[in-house]
């Protein structure tokens, strides 16, 4: 069994037995488990990849999205269990919706490693519809009356989305056949690359708008984003680190395997445009809507739409220093984010709340969370000398290098952002405590590891780290 096997099979088959399982801890701890052995599996495509088929594939663009997908799920389930319990405890959940959480959760990382391990396109638009439809589910798990109107949201305008991408797939397909043939060789990523400057230019154009809608529904550009702040505010905290940290960047990497292709035909329109357009758009508008937020995982939300528009207009504007630092944000907002949830998830647990104004002064009641809340804060605002920071600097010097009055509605954007997270965090953090004083259980490790990381990659990036993020940023063109 070579190493995608394990990736796809070891989720897969501990769904099927979580599902079946009745202790809370047991599942749990089957739960990390099996993350962690999807970690080790992802890990090992570095030593060996298999040779491609007309299903899978392996190449430098898919290690980086499988090796950090693998990675937060894996520190998101460790989190999870500590977090789950204590709903357990309080009522939210019960013991038959605690299998089905822990179920769920393994068929999501399966849809998404398989999404990012897919080289039919077909199989890819299929895995993504995978992680979306489990993920809705697990956003209206507590059945409440916002959850489920969260839930159904998202899977109305999910719908909407993964419509017009399988509408932007099927043009890709008609415009293969001509060159290709009939058949399953012309939905195989590595022999349509490889054709794709004999396409009809015409028809890639409109599939690429199709596309683009279609994913960037998921991946939450502006004005496509209606979704993503429910979604955040009424799922369990864990899945707010998933979609933040893993699903956004796998339909990132479905907008740019198609970039790929349009990039490979001479004569089709260049797609950095429309990325440059929607990132600036979805950046501007995020930051201002972070002003208007009383729910502190909306908030973040709303943080995650005005990064997620940062590395579209990075991957947009394209060249070797801008998609490396699209690589770099991408992996830094994941790591920042999810630490972020962290440690929102076990605040909001002890407050009993999720309204920003009835959380304070966590640095003197809660000091771990709230000195791990600040770092984060610290940290997805650009602040040196953290990781973000190092590739939101890539991100506008290149940009003033290249097109200099772009570079104004980008720093602009970050600005406007700026304010208003630090704004946010001067009452969350410091200041008189408000609520519950009691001590919280939580596993902390999770959070500052993530946090670790990206003090590390602010300072230093290993020299194999930057080779390998140069040649996947050449191959992205």
């Amino acid at each position: 069994m070579d190493a995608t096997a394990g990736i796809l099979f070891i989720p897969l088959i501990a769904a099927g037995v979580l599902a079946l399982l009745p202790g809370y801890r047991l599942s749990s701890q089957l739960n990390v488990l099996a993350s962690l052995l999807t970690l080790l599996s992802a890990l090992f495509l570095f030593v060996e990849r298999p040779e491609p088929d007309s299903y899978l594939f392996v190449d430098d663009l898919n290690i980086v999205f499988l090796a950090l997908n693998s990675f937060v799920g894996f520190t998101t389930s460790v989190f999870s269990a500590t977090y789950i319990a204590h709903e357990l405890e309080i009522g939210r959940l019960t013991p038959a919706y605690l299998r089905f959480y822990h179920a769920i959760y393994q068929i999501m990382m399966f849809g998404m490693n398989l999404a990012l391990l897919s080289n039919n396109l077909g199989l890819m638009w299929v895995a993504v519809e995978l992680a979306t439809l489990s993920t809705i589910l697990m956003v209206g798990i507590y059945r409440t009356h916002e959850a489920i109107e969260a839930a159904w949201k998202y899977f109305i305008l999910g719908s909407v989305g993964i419509a017009l991408a399988l509408f932007g797939t099927i043009l890709v397909y008609m415009a293969a056949r001509p060159v290709i043939g009939e058949g399953l060789d012309a939905m195989v990523w590595t022999v349509v690359v490889q054709k794709v400057a004999g396409f009809d230019p015409a028809l890639l154009n409109v599939a690429f708008i199709f596309l683009i809608l279609g994913y960037g529904t998921k991946v939450g550009l502006a004005p496509l984003h209606a979704w993503l702040p429910d979604a955040h505010a009424e799922g369990p905290t864990p899945i707010s680190a998933v979609l933040s940290g893993l699903l956004l960047n796998v339909a990132l990497y479905a907008v740019l395997r198609f970039k790929i292709l349009l990039a490979a035909n001479p004569a089709a329109i260049d797609p950095g445009p429309l990325m440059v357009t929607m990132g600036l758009t979805s950046l501007i508008f995020a930051a201002f809507m972070l002003y208007r937020r009383r729910d502190i995982k909306r908030m973040f939300a709303y943080s995650s739409i005005e990064h997620m528009g940062i590395i579209a207009f990075a991957f947009g504007m394209g060249g070797p220093l801008a998609n490396f630092a699209g690589l770099l944000h991408m992996t830094m907002h994941s790591l920042t984010k999810s630490a972020i949830f962290f440690a929102v998830g076990h605040i909001a647990q002890v407050k009993g709340t999720q309204k920003i104004a009835d959380i304070r002064g966590l640095t003197q009641s809660h000091p771990v969370l709230g000195w791990g809340l600040v770092l984060g804060v610290v940290a997805i605002a650009g602040m040196p000398p953290l990781g973000i920071f190092m590739s939101e600097f890539l991100v506008v010097s290149s940009t003033f290098a290249r097109e200099p009055l772009l570079a104004l509605p980008l720093v602009f954007g970050i600005l406007v952002a700026f304010g208003a997270l630090f704004l946010r965090l001067s009452g969350l953090a410091f200041g008189e405590p408000t609520g519950s004083l009691a001590p919280v259980e939580a596993s902390y490790v999770p959070m500052f590891a993530h946090l670790s990381l990206v003090c590390i990659a602010g300072v230093y990036l290993p020299p194999p780290l930057v080779t390998w993020f140069q040649h996947v940023a050449a191959q992205l063109g």
